[in-house]
């Protein structure tokens, strides 16, 4: 027995607010290179390497170090995208508010993670942390995907 599913106009949200997220992606992509480029790194080289960096001193050290923050931001991005986009657009079917607004929230936190992991007056990435409120966001989409699930079987 098929279940007929009729989108709501708020979906509209939904759907700008998972466009947002493609130009953020692309904000992490233009956001490397400045770092890339102060480390010295070249082409096709993802990150500064050990060996990189223990052949470097004092501000080239940490151009190297900050470059590869901003890869990891970047990198961290990517891994979380796809399933994120794919809870909110789900979710968002049934709870179009709700996954915009959880998605809205999410963008905003990885804007805050990227920008903290490269803060130059922390050490071990810990400026990340302050953003580190993207999990609830995304959890939140998780469990919406997943009761949006149960309440069609039911």
């Amino acid at each position: 027995m098929s279940v007929p599913i009729a989108i709501p106009k708020e979906y509209g949200y939904v759907v700008a607010t998972t466009a947002s997220t493609f130009f953020l992606s692309m904000w992490h992509a233009m956001r490397v290179g400045p770092f890339r480029k102060a480390a010295g790194i070249r082409y096709p080289q993802a990150y500064a390497e050990n060996s990189d960096m223990a052949n470097a001193t004092g501000e080239k050290k940490h151009a190297m170090y900050l470059f590869n923050t901003a890869q990891r931001a970047h990198g961290n991005y990517m891994e979380h995208h796809a399933a994120t986009v794919i809870a909110m657009l789900v979710a968002g079917v049934q709870y179009p508010i709700a996954s915009s607004v959880m998605g809205v929230g999410w963008v905003l936190s990885r804007v805050v993670y990227a920008v903290g992991y490269t803060r130059k007056d922390k050490t071990d990435g810990s400026g990340r942390l302050i953003g580190s409120g993207f999990w609830l966001f995304e959890l939140g989409l998780y469990g919406l995907t997943a009761w949006s699930g149960v309440k069609l079987l039911l």
